[in-house]
């Protein structure tokens, strides 16, 4: 197996892409369940995530690349606006919404009915689903649908896609229900199609442990550059906006959990003490997927996920990733209803469906995960000033 980048790919991407820890297309595409710590400042850069009011205007939208630690509590929305079918409607919903958020998240704005206390570091992100994006312009990024992987085989139909995403974060688990619930009504008659509150485990920066124990959130793009490169669109109209892949995935812990230390690993790729990959290295170390051990056999093994989510194999760019553990009450008799939230932002959608249907053929870790939602969006662009989505009119 050629360990040669595929034409397109940078040699930093290929670098960074042998340091991906677990969570791949089935577990979240190339990679982690949370973004890595950045190594430069990144545009529009806010606090870490605290009590510092996090911006909701800026080149880029809030809740992606900023604050540059994750809060630790989120709550998902994704929704239908049946009644938009015009660019008119979906601009004037946008717009609307763009106000919602910037009354909500301002420290000095004299509304405090929604949250009295002032909003912290609230964000809140709003992204549009392929129907609507046709119906501005079937040209720009996003008009195309997630298409159904092999790993979706149980998903159904109304479980996959959706209108509208608003996700909203805060360390004040209080602040997000109220939020949403202000920002929806602003969507003109919003259907709810799934809600999933979500939380992140405690760790330094923003490397946590996933729900499967491993250490994650290790590898991504760090700098303002490297957002530029691979997670916000460059130009036209969506400038600015990415693309977002949402999909929750029920977790197999107990099955997982099961295997031998050894052998949880090996499907991993990693040691699930220290982090460090199994090619060797300190946890944040680059894997080395030529590294053999003496019998010939790769020490980070064939269908490890490590090695299955390398960015050499698929020819994507690296994919700006933010995972969430939820857990779902289960009915007398049912399965567990636990595992991860992930999403990730990327300036193609390409770029997450090659590396996806590479795990379907060749991740072990797919094993232990069950999509059981599945969506992509375009964020649209954040602003500076003017209404929310106004430059996707243009």
């Amino acid at each position: 197996m050629s360990e040669t980048p595929a034409s397109g790919i940078s040699r930093r991407a290929l670098l960074l892409g042998g340091g991906i820890g677990i969570g791949g297309a089935a577990l979240g595409a190339a990679g982690g369940w949370a973004l890595a710590q950045s190594a430069a400042p990144v545009p529009d850069a806010a606090p870490t995530a605290g009590t510092a009011t996090v911006p909701s205007r800026g080149r880029t939208q809030a809740g992606i690349a900023r604050p540059a630690t994750p809060q630790r509590n989120g709550l998902v929305v994704v929704a239908d606006t049946p009644e938009i079918t015009t660019a008119d409607g979906v601009l004037a919903m946008l717009a609307s919404l763009g106000d919602r958020i910037d009354a909500l998240t301002d420290p000095a704005a004299t509304e405090r009915v929604v949250l009295p206390d002032g909003p912290g570091d609230l964000t809140i992100t709003v992204g549009i689903g392929p129907r609507l994006v046709a119906a501005i312009d079937t040209s720009l990024p996003g008009a195309a649908t997630l298409p159904r992987f092999a790993s979706d085989a149980s998903l159904s139909d109304d479980m996959r896609g959706g209108d509208l995403l608003i996700s909203a974060y805060a360390s004040d688990a209080g602040a997000l229900h109220a939020s949403i619930a202000d920002v929806l009504a602003a969507a003109g008659g919003a259907v709810r199609r799934w809600t999933q509150p979500c939380v992140r485990g405690a760790g330094e920066g923003t490397i946590v442990r996933n729900p499967l124990g491993y250490h994650d959130g290790i590898i991504v793009p760090h700098t303002g550059d490297e957002l530029d490169e691979n997670v916000w669109i460059a130009d036209g109209p969506a400038a600015g906006g990415t693309i977002a892949v949402i999909r929750r995935l029920r977790l197999d812990t107990a099955g997982f959990g099961a295997l031998p230390g050894e052998r949880q690993d090996a499907v991993v790729g990693r040691v699930r003490a220290t982090g460090d990959p199994l090619s060797g290295g300190g946890p944040t170390a680059e894997a080395d997927l030529t590294a053999k051990s003496p019998d010939g056999s790769y020490l980070v093994p064939s269908r490890s996920h490590v090695r299955a989510a390398h960015p050499s194999f698929t020819g994507s760019r690296l994919m700006l990733r933010r995972g969430y553990a939820y857990s779902n009450a289960a009915g007398p008799g049912q399965e567990p209803d636990d595992g991860l939230l992930f999403m990730c932002f990327q300036r193609e959608l390409d770029d997450f469906v090659r590396t996806q249907r590479r795990l379907d053929e060749t991740d072990d870790l797919m094993t232990f995960a069950t999509p059981t939602a599945s969506a992509s969006f375009l964020i649209v662009p954040g602003r500076t000033d003017g209404a929310l989505g106004a430059s996707l009119g243009r």
